[in-house]
C-alpha cells in the first residue's frame, strides 16, 4: 500500500469513525434535549427530575463505554457516572456538600485520564504558551476563591464549605492543567468548559452575583457541553493510540 493509498484509507476510517460516533451520541443529544425542554425554574425536587438531569450524562458514560470498554471504566466513564450522582444531588439544596464531592471525585478520575499513556503522544508542557496557561489557570483559580471568600462566610456550614471549595478550586484547577498537558483540542475545551460551568453554579449559589435570567441554562448549557467534549476526546484518543500501535 503506497503513501497515497494509506492516506486515503485512513482519511476513510477517521469519516466513518465519526458517523459512528455521532450514532452513539445520539441519545445523549436526544435526552439534554428533554431536559431543557422539560425544565422549569420552578420545577421540584424529585427522583424523576434528578432521573431527567443525570440521564444525559449516563448515556454519555454508556457510549464511552461502547467504544473504549474497560479502559475507561476508572477514567472518563467512572468520571461520568460520578457526575451524575452529583446531578441527582443538586437537585435537593441539602445535598449540595454531597454534590460537590461526588463531582471532585469525577476531576480526579479525569485527571488520572488525562495522565495516562493514552495521552502520553501529546505530552508536553516545556512551551511558553503552555507554562503561561498554567499560570492563567493558577491566577483564576487562586482569584475566584479570593472573591468567594466573604460570600462564603456569609453561608450556613461555612466552616465546612470555605475548606471545601477551596479544595474543589485546587482539584479542578488541577484537572484544566492535565488537560492542557494532553494537548488535545476536545479534551482542553471540555475542561475549560466544565470550569466555566462550575464558576457560573457558584456565584449563583452562593449569591456572590445578581440573579441572572438565563442562568441555569449557562450553568447546563456549558456543564453538558464540557462532558461531551471530555467523552469525546477520550474516544479519540483510544482510537489513535489503537491505531498507531496497529500500524507500528
Amino acid at each position: 500500500m503506497d503513501i497515497l493509498e494509506t492516506y486515503n484509507y485512513d482519511k476513510r476510517q477517521r469519516r466513518n469513525t465519526s458517523c459512528a460516533l455521532f450514532l452513539s451520541l445520539l441519545p445523549f443529544f436526544l435526552s439534554a434535549a428533554v431536559y431543557f425542554y422539560l425544565w422549569t425554574p420552578d420545577s421540584p425536587a424529585s427522583i424523576t427530575s434528578a432521573g431527567v438531569k443525570s440521564a444525559p450524562v449516563l448515556l454519555l458514560a454508556a457510549a464511552v463505554l461502547s467504544w473504549n470498554g474497560g479502559r475507561s471504566v476508572l477514567g472518563v466513564v467512572g468520571g461520568l457516572v460520578f457526575s451524575a450522582v452529583g446531578d441527582c444531588c443538586l437537585v435537593w439544596p441539602e445535598l449540595f456538600l454531597h454534590g460537590m464531592g461526588a463531582f471532585a471525585v469525577a476531576h480526579l478520575l479525569y485527571s488520572m485520564t488525562f495522565l495516562s499513556s493514552r495521552y502520553a503522544t501529546y505530552a508536553s508542557s516545556s512551551s511558553f504558551w503552555t507554562r503561561s496557561l498554567y499560570l492563567i489557570l493558577l491566577t483564576l483559580g487562586g482569584g475566584f476563591y479570593i472573591y468567594m471568600y466573604p460570600f462564603l462566610q456569609k453561608v450556613p456550614n461555612s466552616e465546612i464549605l470555605l475548606p471545601a471549595v477551596g479544595l474543589y478550586i485546587v482539584l479542578i484547577v488541577l484537572m484544566g492543567a492535565l488537560a492542557i498537558r494532553t494537548h488535545n483540542v476536545a479534551t482542553l475545551l471540555g475542561s475549560l468548559s466544565f470550569m466555566v460551568s462550575d464558576l457560573s453554579l457558584a456565584v449563583q449559589v452562593f449569591k456572590a452575583t445578581a440573579p441572572m435570567e438565563h442562568g441555569h441554562a449557562v450553568v447546563m448549557v456549558t456543564y453538558y457541553l464540557a462532558q461531551l467534549l471530555i467523552a469525546v476526546g477520550d474516544v479519540n484518543a483510544v482510537e489513535e493510540d489503537l491505531s498507531k500501535w496497529k500500524w507500528s
